[in-house]
């Protein structure tokens, strides 16, 4: 058991391994204009490389569920953010379009087992009665990215070129690795209950074949899809949309991604209090509140700035509820296994969300979206699905045994309904 010296140390270095590690993904969508002209690429190119990232963390995700769970939690973090940091590095040497899809493909199959492998680090060191505090430290990474990780990143490109955001926060990154090998503990816990080797398979069918677990997964499912029909799309719709000036749009990024900080912060002691489905349900009648009057049917008079801010806030109190309950549904040997999977699912229904929203989105002669009602609505649906199986997920976690996670997730789970 840690000490409360040593908590807050942990929490601060895999904050820090998070805020690396979605920095690294979300600067370079913006960043796409600037590499494109300096590489020779076609502008409707530029989707590959967001894909490509994304597609190596799916498959990284399901080729780690078969081994990650049997390396010290340490090293295996330290190596995978090396990886990430290589790849990210390569992508400042790109020449053009195959070398850049090849350092975002080295980093995403990097940088997706080491989200899993975080997150299973606090599940391992932090009690359930106060994980759900923790959770919010960690996801409060997102914010601190969006809110000064995108900004710098966008302002080294202006002075230095679109190489220097790359090397910034491969330099980051390689720090960070860094103080996690030397500061974190040794984690080897979870190989107390680890199997031989050979068995990587069968325990792999074994854990999908969990009722609890696969509930998890269909809610991990339902709850990126309802975030990525719209992510994708929602700059361009509030700009061409609901008149948004485009100068102005660091200012919904800036108070929207402070604010959300601010409510994982909030939401995480909640969730230690209340339990996670009833704070997610909070988040969920914020965000079909938004995708209706927002998205759906537009309130005339309803400001650019509740709209937005309104929809990062819900989006974040459900990801934070839902990561905090999910957390207790794998017994400890487990943890990396079921996370490689999750990612891997998560990134694939992201993948599915943006085919999808594309196929019902059209641009008008005026540049403005038609089709967004439908997508919202999907959206709706896909928020209201996922909130129903986090129900179920939370009384089954409380049922222990009987529930399918085994004796040992029953014992962690226990009183936490």
């Amino acid at each position: 058991m840690l000490n409360a010296r040593s908590e807050r140390r942990l929490l601060f270095l895999i904050a820090a391994v998070q805020f690396v590690n979605l920095l690294d993904f979300m600067v370079v969508m913006p960043l796409g204009p600037d590499f494109a002209v300096a590489l020779g690429i076609p502008m409707s190119d530029i989707g590959l490389i967001g894909g490509s990232y994304t597609a190596a963390a799916a498959v990284s995700g399901l080729a780690g569920a078969f081994f990650l769970d049997r390396f010290d939690r340490r090293r295996a973090l330290a190596i995978a953010m090396l990886g990430l940091v290589l790849g990210t590095a390569a992508g400042g040497l790109a020449t053009g379009l195959p070398s850049l899809l090849a350092a975002r493909v080295l980093a995403g199959a990097f940088g997706g087992p080491a989200t899993s492998i975080a997150f299973s680090i606090v599940a391992d060191a932090i009690p359930p009665e106060r994980r759900g505090k923790a959770m919010g430290v960690v996801m409060g990474a997102y914010s601190l990215a969006a809110v000064l990780g995108v900004p710098a990143g966008l302002e080294l490109a202006r002075r230095g070129g679109f190489q220097l955001p790359f090397f910034a926060v491969a330099a980051l990154g390689l720090a960070v690795a860094g103080l996690a090998l030397l500061l974190l503990p040794s984690m080897r816990g979870h190989l107390a209950g680890a199997r031989a080797p050979g068995t990587a398979v069968r325990e792999l069918r074994a854990l999908v074949a969990r009722p609890l677990v696969l509930l998890s997964y269909a809610a991990t499912a339902a709850m990126t899809m309802a975030s990525f029909l719209v992510i994708p799309n929602i700059s361009a719709y509030v700009q061409h949309n609901l008149g948004y000036p485009r100068e102005r749009l660091g200012l919904l990024y800036l108070v929207g991604g402070a604010l959300t900080f601010v409510v994982m912060r909030t939401a995480g002691a909640l969730i230690d209090r209340v339990g996670a489905f009833r704070t997610s349900a909070a988040g969920a009648a914020v965000l079909v509140t938004v995708l209706y009057a927002g998205f759906h049917s537009y309130v005339p008079g309803l400001p650019v700035l509740v709209v937005f801010v309104a929809f990062m806030t819900g989006t974040a109190i459900r990801n934070i509820s839902y990561s905090t309950l999910v957390s207790r549904v794998p017994l400890p040997s487990e943890r990396a296994r079921f996370g490689s999977m999750q990612s891997a699912l998560e990134h694939l229904s992201s993948a599915l969300a943006a085919f999808l929203s594309a196929r019902l989105l059209h641009e008008l002669p005026d540049q403005r979206l038609d089709g967004m009602h439908a997508v919202a609505a999907l959206a709706i649906a896909f928020t209201l699905a996922s909130s129903s199986l986090l129900f179920l997920i939370e009384r089954r976690v409380a049922l222990g045994p009987s529930s399918g996670a085994g004796a040992g997730a029953a014992r962690v789970a226990h009183g936490r309904g």
